[in-house]
């Protein structure tokens, strides 16, 4: 099987779709001429032309109001952002629009749409450009979120996206566009709402997503070689739709549980996934559950500072060392 980048995997994804459907259009500030801001679109305007691959202007709200009519009308869109923490710009028309109008038409109106991005910190681009919205757009009904953590996922991940009848919002991570895993050459998608068990273990359960699941194999790891501990990371995927039974059952296997988020803690992804657990598996828990978060405050600029800000493996493994 051969191994390919995570950016590389979005790409052919997107250049599948294209061929698979005609309905299939790449819109977004530099996605044509330029290649793109993390050239995941490279060589796609040269393959598909300027009707399936279309540069828009530096205006969010004004692009991705275009897509959701668009995809009223029958195209499908996938809407490159050039950072997630310009969505923010477009609020009105994700949250208000994309996310309201099958339930405002009963039923009619489908908005077969994909917004992708990176989104994430962790490369000294500072506080405006280094947002994690999945929790902000997963509280919104009608809206799904995916965010991938390795190419396989990501290429899988995005066929489901831009196939799905609903809006779906991508979070890539910066980090991760040059790394490499292996990839199918065959046809594949990942169902939306489907964890994935990215290490398997006895004794307690990670759960993360996106560049946490990095961090989480990597304590993981530690935590065998150093510690004689044996940790379940679940890579959740799916924001939402969220995959509760796979997180549950590991629960029930571990007995406890420690949650990493590169987010803020406060109402995070985290919070509604201990919950959780603690509604659903509450006798199964030998001790309390335990996070492990962002610093709660804005993205730090400085390259010495920025990574102490971000979840580490070491703070994964003092949080499952507590609870053991």
């Amino acid at each position: 099987m051969p191994e390919i980048s995570y950016r590389q995997a979005i790409k052919d994804a997107l250049a599948e779709e294209i061929e698979r459907d005609e309905n299939v259009v790449i819109i977004g500030e530099e996605v044509a001429q330029y290649n793109g801001a993390y050239k995941v679109t490279e060589g796609l305007l040269d393959r598909y032309g300027p009707k399936r691959i279309v540069d828009a202007p530096i205006s969010e709200a004004g692009f991705i109001g275009m897509g959701i009519g668009a995809s009223m009308l029958g195209v499908r869109p996938v809407m490159e952002l050039m950072f997630w923490s310009f969505a923010y710009v477009a609020w009105d028309q994700m949250i208000n629009n994309a996310g309201c109008v099958r339930y405002m038409s009963g039923g009619l109106i489908n908005v077969p749409i994909v917004i992708r991005g990176p989104a994430n910190g962790g490369t000294n681009v500072g506080a405006t450009h280094s947002h994690t919205p999945e929790n902000l757009i997963a509280n919104m009904p009608g809206l799904k979120v995916v965010c991938p953590a390795t190419p396989y996922d990501a290429k899988g991940l995005m066929k489901s996206a831009i196939r799905d009848n609903d809006p779906v919002y991508v979070m890539e991570s910066t980090l991760l566009y040059g790394n490499k895993g292996e990839v199918p050459e065959e046809e594949y998608i990942i169902p939306l709402g489907k964890a994935d068990i990215k290490r398997e273990g006895t004794d307690v359960t990670i759960v993360c997503h996106g560049p946490s699941v990095g961090v989480a194999i990597t304590a993981a790891t530690i935590l065998s070689s150093e510690h004689n501990i044996s940790a379940e990371v679940v890579d959740l995927r799916s924001i939402r739709p969220l995959d509760e039974e796979t997180i549950i059952e590991s629960v029930k296997k571990t007995n406890r549980a420690v949650l990493v988020e590169e987010n803020r803690p406060f109402c995070g992804v985290d919070a509604q996934i201990a919950y959780l657990i603690q509604n659903k598996a509450f006798d199964y828990l030998d001790a309390p559950v335990q996070r492990v978060s962002t610093i709660d405050a804005p993205a730090i600029y400085s390259p010495a500072l920025e990574p102490e800000q971000l979840p580490k493996a070491a703070n994964v493994v003092d949080k499952v060392l507590a609870i053991m």
